[in-house]
């Protein structure tokens, strides 16, 4: 393997993909991209649209162990543009980064699988067991009609994956460094309180919403501190407000009403019943006229570690020379959906210092590193 020729082709493919303005769920052309590339290997593909979201599953060989590739080609929108060094969608290298929207998060990884993927297979065409790609565009929006779709198309098949690579940007200094292997939950609450509108002079701290809902916030967040109970492989439960708004136009009366969002990452000793009962055991202490709305966007999940883990462990540590820590911190990923068919499950990727923010860039020696050490996982499981 020859390192300027994997630059090349590693650049040359992340390059076409950022170039397509792919914000989610639209895929605008970018699986085009990569079903071409995974048919001229002799993969076989099948697509599985849903509204708006492009999914498709390819495969290679028929047997076992599987070992399959996750990832999306949607990007989030690029903010102000005005704020970038360059045109997000006109993928550029400057001081050996590659800018633009998704070279991390993570066209620059689905390249880094393509490639690996092509190498494999010239030097191995009769490999034991079978390759997959689970490719959507519905990771960074709602996610109801992406990989959820997919693993739902290969429960009713009944086809089942051993290893799965998600190439979420897992890694936060060094190429490397950290994967993951679960995540935390996400439970969100849609909170209403109605009151009556009062003129502000003739009003009170307990008749006014707006002082109601900052002490249940207080209460909820030592509520939470209180019942945090350490997990083993998945970080504390944490609570957060997103949103707070009254829609009051006036500003001589107390609000009619007030909407306050927030939301729960949540591990396995802090379960979604516990947390729905105690915040509205909390609520109804006030006496309130109140409508809530409670949404489980994700459950926590941790992947039983066994053979794959081991393999990207030791992947890491020959090109990289670091033993890479595990550490299961973030948002949610497309691995809670995948956990259902029961693989061994890692997260590796690029750094993630510039996800979703102005002037998304990546090294472009680390697009380079992540092909070798892909393919090297690729060799030690299907050979």
């Amino acid at each position: 393997m020859n390192n300027l020729n994997i630059l090349n082709s590693v650049l040359f493919l992340a390059k076409n993909l950022i170039k397509k303005k792919s914000i989610s769920p639209i895929d605008n052309g970018c699986q085009k991209i990569l079903i071409n590339r995974l048919n001229k290997l002799g993969f076989t593909i099948e697509l599985i649209p849903s509204k708006r979201t492009s999914n498709f599953i390819a495969w290679h060989g028929n047997k076992e162990p599987t070992l399959a590739f996750s990832g999306h080609t949607d990007v989030v929108g690029p903010g102000n543009i005005c704020n970038w060094h360059f045109n997000p969608f006109n993928p550029t290298i400057y001081n050996g980064m590659l800018y633009g929207r998704g070279s991390v998060d993570m066209k620059g990884a689905l390249s880094a699988m393509i490639v690996a993927t092509e190498y494999f297979l010239k030097y191995n065409p009769n490999h034991l067991g079978s390759l997959l790609f689970l490719i959507t565009s519905d990771e960074e929006s709602e996610a109801t009609n992406g990989t959820i779709k997919i693993v739902n198309k290969l429960i009713n098949i009944n086809k089942s994956i051993d290893y799965c690579i998600i190439g979420e940007p897992s890694s936060n200094y060094k190429l490397g460094d950290n994967i993951k292997n679960g995540r935390r939950g996400s439970l969100t609450c849609n909170l209403t309180i109605y009151s009556n509108q009062k003129h502000i002079a003739y009003s009170s701290i307990l008749t006014n919403p707006i002082y109601q809902i900052i002490d249940i916030i207080y209460q909820i967040s030592k509520i939470i501190e209180n019942l945090n109970l350490l997990h083993f492989m998945l970080p504390p439960t944490t609570f957060q407000v997103i949103n707070i708004n009254t829609k009051n136009n006036y500003i001589n009366t107390t609000p009619k009403e007030i909407l306050v969002q927030f939301n729960f990452r949540f591990n396995y000793k802090l379960k979604v019943s516990v947390i729905k009962d105690k915040v509205e055991s909390l609520i109804n202490k006030y006496h309130l006229n109140y409508k809530i709305n409670w949404i489980t966007s994700s459950n926590a999940f941790i992947s039983q570690t066994g053979k794959l883990l081991d393999t990207v462990k030791e992947a890491i540590n020959f090109y990289q020379g670091i033993i890479p820590n595990i550490n299961n911190s973030g948002g949610t990923s497309d691995g809670r959906f995948i956990n259902k068919l029961g693989a061994q499950i890692v997260e590796l990727g690029l750094v993630n210092e510039t996800i979703h923010r102005e002037n998304e860039c990546v090294s472009i020696i680390d697009l380079q590193q992540l092909v070798k050490i892909y393919y090297r996982i690729i060799k030690n499981l299907l050979t």
